[in-house]
Protein backbone atom coordinates (compact mmCIF):
# COMPACT_ATOMS: atom_id res chain seq x y z
CA UNK A 1 0.00 0.00 0.00
CA UNK A 2 1.32 3.43 -0.88
CA UNK A 3 1.74 5.98 1.95
CA UNK A 4 -0.63 8.91 2.36
CA UNK A 5 0.29 12.60 2.46
CA UNK A 6 -1.62 14.56 5.12
CA UNK A 7 -1.47 18.32 4.53
CA UNK A 8 -2.25 20.72 7.38
CA UNK A 9 -4.02 23.64 5.73
CA UNK A 10 -6.31 24.93 8.48
CA UNK A 11 -4.07 27.77 9.70
CA UNK A 12 -5.70 31.16 9.84
CA UNK A 13 -2.79 32.88 8.09
CA UNK A 14 -2.89 35.70 10.63
CA UNK A 15 0.71 36.81 10.09
CA UNK A 16 0.44 36.58 6.31
CA UNK A 17 -2.82 38.52 6.20
CA UNK A 18 -4.91 36.14 4.10
CA UNK A 19 -5.59 32.59 3.03
CA UNK A 20 -1.97 31.87 2.12
CA UNK A 21 -2.81 28.20 1.53
CA UNK A 22 -4.50 29.09 -1.77
CA UNK A 23 -2.24 31.95 -2.83
CA UNK A 24 -0.87 31.35 -6.34
CA UNK A 25 2.92 31.63 -6.34
CA UNK A 26 3.89 29.60 -9.42
CA UNK A 27 3.77 30.89 -13.03
CA UNK A 28 0.30 29.38 -13.59
CA UNK A 29 -1.08 30.22 -10.17
CA UNK A 30 0.34 27.12 -8.47
CA UNK A 31 0.21 27.12 -4.68
CA UNK A 32 2.97 25.79 -2.46
CA UNK A 33 0.65 22.85 -1.82
CA UNK A 34 0.62 22.09 -5.53
CA UNK A 35 4.39 21.68 -5.49
CA UNK A 36 4.16 19.44 -2.42
CA UNK A 37 1.54 17.26 -4.10
CA UNK A 38 3.61 17.08 -7.29
CA UNK A 39 6.71 16.06 -5.32
CA UNK A 40 4.71 13.53 -3.29
CA UNK A 41 3.22 11.85 -6.34
CA UNK A 42 6.56 11.38 -8.04
CA UNK A 43 7.99 10.05 -4.77
CA UNK A 44 5.28 7.36 -4.63
CA UNK A 45 2.54 8.64 -2.32
CA UNK A 46 -0.87 7.25 -3.21
CA UNK A 47 -3.45 9.49 -1.50
CA UNK A 48 -3.69 13.10 -0.32
CA UNK A 49 -5.73 14.18 2.72
CA UNK A 50 -6.19 17.84 3.61
CA UNK A 51 -7.33 19.32 6.89
CA UNK A 52 -8.86 22.75 6.37
CA UNK A 53 -11.35 25.15 7.92
CA UNK A 54 -14.94 24.53 6.93
CA UNK A 55 -15.51 28.20 6.11
CA UNK A 56 -13.15 28.18 3.13
CA UNK A 57 -14.02 24.75 1.78
CA UNK A 58 -15.57 26.12 -1.43
CA UNK A 59 -12.61 28.38 -2.21
CA UNK A 60 -10.21 25.54 -1.41
CA UNK A 61 -11.93 23.03 -3.65
CA UNK A 62 -12.02 25.50 -6.53
CA UNK A 63 -8.45 26.81 -6.18
CA UNK A 64 -6.63 23.63 -5.13
CA UNK A 65 -8.46 20.33 -5.41
CA UNK A 66 -9.82 20.97 -8.89
CA UNK A 67 -6.27 20.83 -10.25
CA UNK A 68 -5.45 17.25 -9.38
CA UNK A 69 -8.30 15.39 -7.72
CA UNK A 70 -8.68 13.40 -10.97
CA UNK A 71 -4.98 12.42 -10.76
CA UNK A 72 -4.82 11.11 -7.19
CA UNK A 73 -7.42 10.15 -4.55
CA UNK A 74 -8.07 13.22 -2.36
CA UNK A 75 -10.06 13.64 0.84
CA UNK A 76 -10.83 16.60 3.06
CA UNK A 77 -11.43 16.85 6.80
CA UNK A 78 -12.07 19.89 8.98
CA UNK A 79 -10.46 21.37 12.08
CA UNK A 80 -12.53 23.43 14.47
CA UNK A 81 -12.47 24.36 18.14
CA UNK A 82 -15.42 22.15 19.03
CA UNK A 83 -13.89 18.91 17.71
CA UNK A 84 -12.87 17.49 21.07
CA UNK A 85 -13.37 14.05 22.67
CA UNK A 86 -16.74 13.43 24.29
CA UNK A 87 -16.85 14.69 27.86
CA UNK A 88 -13.98 17.18 27.45
CA UNK A 89 -14.56 20.87 28.13
CA UNK A 90 -12.78 24.07 27.17
CA UNK A 91 -13.05 27.84 27.65
CA UNK A 92 -16.05 29.31 25.84
CA UNK A 93 -13.93 32.35 24.92
CA UNK A 94 -11.46 30.22 22.94
CA UNK A 95 -11.01 31.81 19.47
CA UNK A 96 -8.81 29.34 17.54
CA UNK A 97 -8.30 25.57 17.28
CA UNK A 98 -5.82 23.60 19.32
CA UNK A 99 -2.67 23.45 17.20
CA UNK A 100 -0.87 21.07 14.87
CA UNK A 101 -1.49 17.77 16.62
CA UNK A 102 -5.17 18.58 16.99
CA UNK A 103 -5.17 19.10 13.20
CA UNK A 104 -3.52 15.69 12.75
CA UNK A 105 -6.18 14.08 14.90
CA UNK A 106 -8.84 15.22 12.42
CA UNK A 107 -7.58 12.61 9.95
CA UNK A 108 -8.12 9.67 12.29
CA UNK A 109 -11.08 8.20 10.38
CA UNK A 110 -9.56 8.71 6.92
CA UNK A 111 -6.02 7.35 7.21
CA UNK A 112 -5.21 3.70 7.95
CA UNK A 113 -1.73 3.36 6.44
CA UNK A 114 1.70 4.93 7.04
CA UNK A 115 1.38 8.66 6.43
CA UNK A 116 3.37 11.86 6.21
CA UNK A 117 2.36 15.16 7.78
CA UNK A 118 3.37 18.50 6.30
CA UNK A 119 2.37 22.15 6.49
CA UNK A 120 0.47 23.62 3.55
CA UNK A 121 2.58 26.76 3.36
CA UNK A 122 6.09 25.25 3.56
CA UNK A 123 8.13 24.38 0.47
CA UNK A 124 10.04 21.22 1.37
CA UNK A 125 11.68 20.15 -1.88
CA UNK A 126 11.81 17.02 -4.03
CA UNK A 127 14.51 15.18 -2.06
CA UNK A 128 12.65 15.45 1.24
CA UNK A 129 9.59 13.71 -0.15
CA UNK A 130 11.76 10.96 -1.62
CA UNK A 131 13.44 10.07 1.69
CA UNK A 132 10.13 10.36 3.53
CA UNK A 133 8.30 8.05 1.11
CA UNK A 134 11.12 5.51 1.29
CA UNK A 135 10.95 5.44 5.09
CA UNK A 136 7.15 5.08 5.14
CA UNK A 137 7.25 2.18 2.70
CA UNK A 138 9.77 0.48 5.00
CA UNK A 139 7.43 0.63 8.04
CA UNK A 140 4.26 -0.70 6.40
CA UNK A 141 2.72 -3.24 8.78
CA UNK A 142 4.88 -2.04 11.68
CA UNK A 143 4.07 0.12 14.67
CA UNK A 144 5.74 2.88 16.67
CA UNK A 145 8.46 3.62 14.11
CA UNK A 146 8.24 7.28 13.17
CA UNK A 147 10.45 9.78 11.38
CA UNK A 148 10.91 13.46 10.73
CA UNK A 149 12.88 15.33 8.10
CA UNK A 150 15.40 17.50 9.93
CA UNK A 151 16.49 20.86 8.51
CA UNK A 152 19.37 23.01 9.75
CA UNK A 153 17.93 25.97 11.65
CA UNK A 154 20.04 28.41 9.59
CA UNK A 155 18.24 27.17 6.47
CA UNK A 156 14.75 27.78 7.84
CA UNK A 157 14.61 31.45 8.81
CA UNK A 158 12.56 34.33 7.44
CA UNK A 159 14.15 37.69 6.71
CA UNK A 160 11.00 39.42 7.88
CA UNK A 161 10.38 38.19 11.41
CA UNK A 162 10.68 35.36 13.89
CA UNK A 163 9.60 31.77 13.21
CA UNK A 164 8.49 28.77 15.30
CA UNK A 165 10.54 25.58 15.10
CA UNK A 166 10.85 22.28 16.95
CA UNK A 167 14.51 22.25 18.05
CA UNK A 168 15.86 18.69 17.99
CA UNK A 169 18.51 16.56 19.69
CA UNK A 170 19.56 13.22 18.17
CA UNK A 171 21.60 10.25 19.37
CA UNK A 172 24.61 8.75 17.57
CA UNK A 173 22.32 6.64 15.37
CA UNK A 174 20.28 9.59 14.19
CA UNK A 175 17.20 8.97 16.33
CA UNK A 176 15.39 11.84 17.98
CA UNK A 177 15.95 12.03 21.74
CA UNK A 178 14.35 15.40 22.44
CA UNK A 179 12.38 18.09 20.63
CA UNK A 180 11.30 21.40 22.11
CA UNK A 181 8.99 23.84 20.37
CA UNK A 182 10.55 27.30 20.24
CA UNK A 183 8.04 29.89 19.12
CA UNK A 184 10.37 32.84 18.44
CA UNK A 185 13.58 32.09 16.51
CA UNK A 186 15.35 34.76 14.47
CA UNK A 187 18.72 36.04 13.33
CA UNK A 188 20.07 38.81 15.54
CA UNK A 189 23.29 40.27 14.18
CA UNK A 190 25.52 37.33 13.28
CA UNK A 191 23.81 34.94 15.69
CA UNK A 192 20.63 32.86 15.72
CA UNK A 193 18.64 33.14 18.93
CA UNK A 194 15.34 32.00 20.36
CA UNK A 195 13.44 34.08 22.89
CA UNK A 196 11.57 32.58 25.80
CA UNK A 197 10.18 34.48 28.79
CA UNK A 198 12.00 37.56 27.55
CA UNK A 199 15.42 35.85 27.55
CA UNK A 200 17.46 35.40 24.35
CA UNK A 201 19.39 32.12 23.96
CA UNK A 202 21.94 31.56 21.17
CA UNK A 203 21.69 28.28 19.23
CA UNK A 204 24.14 26.69 16.78
CA UNK A 205 23.21 27.43 13.13
CA UNK A 206 23.49 23.70 12.28
CA UNK A 207 21.02 22.62 14.96
CA UNK A 208 18.41 20.31 13.36
CA UNK A 209 14.86 21.57 13.58
CA UNK A 210 11.48 20.21 12.67
CA UNK A 211 9.67 21.90 9.79
CA UNK A 212 6.61 19.81 10.60
CA UNK A 213 7.53 17.15 8.06
CA UNK A 214 6.78 13.91 9.88
CA UNK A 215 6.17 10.27 9.11
CA UNK A 216 3.87 8.12 11.26
CA UNK A 217 2.19 4.74 11.36
CA UNK A 218 -1.58 4.78 12.05
CA UNK A 219 -1.53 4.00 15.80
CA UNK A 220 -0.21 7.56 16.22
CA UNK A 221 -3.85 8.66 16.00
CA UNK A 222 -4.72 6.60 19.09
CA UNK A 223 -1.82 8.12 21.03
CA UNK A 224 -2.97 11.55 19.90
CA UNK A 225 -6.55 10.98 20.99
CA UNK A 226 -5.56 9.95 24.52
CA UNK A 227 -2.96 12.70 24.81
CA UNK A 228 -5.46 15.32 23.66
CA UNK A 229 -7.86 14.33 26.41
CA UNK A 230 -5.06 14.80 28.94
CA UNK A 231 -4.13 18.10 27.32
CA UNK A 232 -7.67 19.45 27.60
CA UNK A 233 -7.96 18.38 31.22
CA UNK A 234 -4.86 20.43 31.99
CA UNK A 235 -5.04 23.29 29.48
CA UNK A 236 -8.62 23.37 28.19
CA UNK A 237 -9.51 26.58 30.02
CA UNK A 238 -6.53 28.44 28.56
CA UNK A 239 -7.26 30.68 25.58
CA UNK A 240 -4.02 30.23 23.63
CA UNK A 241 -2.56 26.84 24.63
CA UNK A 242 -1.70 24.54 21.69
CA UNK A 243 -1.39 20.79 21.28
CA UNK A 244 1.83 20.45 19.26
CA UNK A 245 3.11 17.44 17.30
CA UNK A 246 6.66 17.70 18.74
CA UNK A 247 5.28 17.67 22.27
CA UNK A 248 3.55 14.31 21.79
CA UNK A 249 6.43 12.77 19.82
CA UNK A 250 8.78 13.80 22.62
CA UNK A 251 6.46 12.25 25.20
CA UNK A 252 6.28 8.95 23.31
CA UNK A 253 10.05 8.77 22.88
CA UNK A 254 10.75 9.46 26.54
CA UNK A 255 8.16 6.85 27.57
CA UNK A 256 9.85 4.27 25.33
CA UNK A 257 6.68 3.80 23.28
CA UNK A 258 8.05 4.92 19.91
CA UNK A 259 11.22 5.82 18.03
CA UNK A 260 11.67 8.68 15.59
CA UNK A 261 14.40 8.59 12.96
CA UNK A 262 15.67 12.00 11.87
CA UNK A 263 16.07 11.98 8.10
CA UNK A 264 18.91 14.42 7.60
CA UNK A 265 18.78 17.14 4.95
CA UNK A 266 20.82 20.22 4.20
CA UNK A 267 18.05 21.55 1.95
CA UNK A 268 17.06 25.17 2.34
CA UNK A 269 13.44 25.51 3.34
CA UNK A 270 11.36 28.41 2.18
CA UNK A 271 7.81 29.47 2.81
CA UNK A 272 5.44 32.38 3.24
CA UNK A 273 5.34 33.18 6.93
CA UNK A 274 4.94 36.92 6.34
CA UNK A 275 3.53 38.79 3.32
CA UNK A 276 7.00 40.23 2.72
CA UNK A 277 8.27 36.67 2.06
CA UNK A 278 6.12 36.28 -1.03
CA UNK A 279 8.33 37.88 -3.73
CA UNK A 280 11.33 35.82 -2.67
CA UNK A 281 9.33 32.58 -2.77
CA UNK A 282 8.09 33.40 -6.28
CA UNK A 283 11.69 34.03 -7.36
CA UNK A 284 12.95 30.74 -5.88
CA UNK A 285 10.20 28.74 -7.56
CA UNK A 286 11.09 30.27 -10.90
CA UNK A 287 14.74 29.41 -10.32
CA UNK A 288 13.81 25.75 -9.73
CA UNK A 289 11.70 25.73 -12.89
CA UNK A 290 14.59 27.17 -14.89
CA UNK A 291 16.86 24.42 -13.52
CA UNK A 292 14.41 21.77 -14.69
CA UNK A 293 13.43 20.59 -11.21
CA UNK A 294 9.77 21.38 -11.97
CA UNK A 295 7.87 21.78 -15.24
CA UNK A 296 6.50 25.21 -16.10
CA UNK A 297 2.97 23.90 -15.53
CA UNK A 298 2.49 21.27 -12.82
CA UNK A 299 -1.02 19.97 -13.50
Amino acid sequence: MKPTLFILAAGMGSRYGGLKQIDGLGPNGETIMDYSVFDALRAGFGKIVFVIRKDFEDAFRKAVLSKYEDKVPCEVCFQSIDKVPEGCTYAAERAKPWGTNHAVLMGRDLIHEPFAVINADDFYGKESFEVLAEFLRSVEGKKNEYCMVGYRVMNTLSEHGSVSRGVCVTDKDGYLTDVVERTKIEEVGDKIVFTEDGVDTVIDPHTPVSMNMWGFTPEYFDYSFEAFKRFLAEHGQELKSEFYIPTLVNELIKAGKASCKVLDTTAKWFGVTYSEDRPQVVMKINELINKGVYPHKLF
